[in-house]
Protein backbone atom coordinates (compact mmCIF):
# COMPACT_ATOMS: atom_id res chain seq x y z
CA UNK A 1 0.00 0.00 0.00
CA UNK A 2 1.39 3.57 -1.02
CA UNK A 3 1.26 5.88 1.39
CA UNK A 4 -0.57 9.07 0.03
CA UNK A 5 1.44 11.87 -1.67
CA UNK A 6 2.81 15.05 0.03
CA UNK A 7 0.41 18.09 0.24
CA UNK A 8 1.67 21.81 0.08
CA UNK A 9 -0.78 24.46 1.51
CA UNK A 10 -0.54 27.85 0.47
CA UNK A 11 -0.15 31.04 2.80
CA UNK A 12 -3.65 32.08 1.36
CA UNK A 13 -4.92 28.34 2.03
CA UNK A 14 -4.26 28.77 5.44
CA UNK A 15 -6.81 29.70 8.02
CA UNK A 16 -5.96 33.30 9.21
CA UNK A 17 -7.11 34.89 12.59
CA UNK A 18 -5.83 36.96 15.25
CA UNK A 19 -5.62 36.27 18.79
CA UNK A 20 -5.40 39.84 20.51
CA UNK A 21 -2.38 41.88 18.05
CA UNK A 22 -1.27 38.31 17.20
CA UNK A 23 -1.89 37.12 13.42
CA UNK A 24 -1.95 33.41 13.23
CA UNK A 25 -1.68 30.99 10.44
CA UNK A 26 -2.74 27.89 11.15
CA UNK A 27 -1.47 25.30 8.23
CA UNK A 28 -2.46 21.81 9.48
CA UNK A 29 -5.52 20.59 11.90
CA UNK A 30 -6.25 17.36 13.04
CA UNK A 31 -6.48 14.64 15.15
CA UNK A 32 -2.62 14.31 15.68
CA UNK A 33 -1.19 17.59 15.31
CA UNK A 34 -1.91 20.96 14.80
CA UNK A 35 1.04 23.35 12.92
CA UNK A 36 1.26 27.46 12.05
CA UNK A 37 2.60 30.88 12.48
CA UNK A 38 2.68 33.81 14.51
CA UNK A 39 3.62 37.16 13.43
CA UNK A 40 3.96 40.05 16.06
CA UNK A 41 4.84 43.13 15.47
CA UNK A 42 7.51 45.01 17.85
CA UNK A 43 5.57 46.00 20.32
CA UNK A 44 2.59 44.00 20.10
CA UNK A 45 1.12 41.73 22.29
CA UNK A 46 -1.04 38.26 21.44
CA UNK A 47 -3.96 36.94 23.56
CA UNK A 48 -3.57 35.11 26.38
CA UNK A 49 -4.40 31.13 25.67
CA UNK A 50 -5.27 29.34 28.18
CA UNK A 51 -3.11 26.13 27.40
CA UNK A 52 -4.27 22.75 26.20
CA UNK A 53 -5.77 20.10 28.28
CA UNK A 54 -4.16 17.05 26.46
CA UNK A 55 -1.23 18.78 24.21
CA UNK A 56 1.92 19.58 24.45
CA UNK A 57 2.78 22.78 22.32
CA UNK A 58 6.28 23.66 20.74
CA UNK A 59 7.17 27.71 19.58
CA UNK A 60 10.41 28.62 17.55
CA UNK A 61 11.58 31.89 17.30
CA UNK A 62 12.21 32.31 13.45
CA UNK A 63 13.04 36.11 13.53
CA UNK A 64 12.63 38.69 16.11
CA UNK A 65 12.91 38.89 19.82
CA UNK A 66 9.46 37.42 22.00
CA UNK A 67 8.61 37.24 25.11
CA UNK A 68 6.30 34.36 26.24
CA UNK A 69 4.73 34.84 29.60
CA UNK A 70 2.97 32.38 31.67
CA UNK A 71 1.36 34.16 34.54
CA UNK A 72 3.98 33.36 37.04
CA UNK A 73 7.22 33.48 34.38
CA UNK A 74 9.03 34.78 31.76
CA UNK A 75 10.61 32.78 28.82
CA UNK A 76 12.85 35.01 26.21
CA UNK A 77 13.05 34.14 23.15
CA UNK A 78 15.16 34.94 20.12
CA UNK A 79 15.91 33.51 16.62
CA UNK A 80 16.47 30.13 16.71
CA UNK A 81 15.53 29.50 20.40
CA UNK A 82 12.59 26.90 21.09
CA UNK A 83 10.31 26.70 23.85
CA UNK A 84 8.28 23.78 24.81
CA UNK A 85 4.53 24.49 26.36
CA UNK A 86 3.55 21.62 28.72
CA UNK A 87 -0.15 20.97 29.00
CA UNK A 88 -2.53 23.09 30.84
CA UNK A 89 -0.23 25.84 31.08
CA UNK A 90 -1.56 29.21 30.09
CA UNK A 91 0.50 31.71 27.98
CA UNK A 92 0.72 34.95 25.83
CA UNK A 93 3.40 35.57 23.45
CA UNK A 94 5.01 39.78 23.04
CA UNK A 95 7.41 40.69 20.77
CA UNK A 96 9.96 42.88 22.82
CA UNK A 97 12.19 43.52 19.92
CA UNK A 98 12.37 46.27 17.16
CA UNK A 99 11.87 43.67 14.27
CA UNK A 100 9.02 41.88 13.21
CA UNK A 101 8.59 38.14 15.40
CA UNK A 102 7.65 35.34 13.48
CA UNK A 103 7.12 31.95 15.46
CA UNK A 104 6.24 28.35 14.41
CA UNK A 105 4.26 26.73 16.60
CA UNK A 106 2.97 22.73 16.33
CA UNK A 107 1.33 21.31 19.41
CA UNK A 108 0.53 17.39 19.91
CA UNK A 109 -1.91 15.02 20.25
CA UNK A 110 -4.13 17.59 17.92
CA UNK A 111 -7.53 19.10 19.11
CA UNK A 112 -10.30 18.34 16.37
CA UNK A 113 -10.33 20.13 13.12
CA UNK A 114 -9.94 23.64 12.89
CA UNK A 115 -13.02 25.87 14.49
CA UNK A 116 -13.70 22.62 17.25
CA UNK A 117 -12.46 23.27 21.33
CA UNK A 118 -9.80 25.94 21.73
CA UNK A 119 -8.50 28.71 19.93
CA UNK A 120 -5.64 26.97 18.19
CA UNK A 121 -2.05 28.50 19.54
CA UNK A 122 -0.67 31.14 20.34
Amino acid sequence: MQPPPAEIVRAAEARSFLEGEEVCREYLREQRMWFGTSTLQPGERGDIDPGHASSVEVFYCAQGHVLMHDGERDYELRAGDAVIVPENLPHALSNIGDVTAVLVWAGAPGEGQAGEGQPSAG
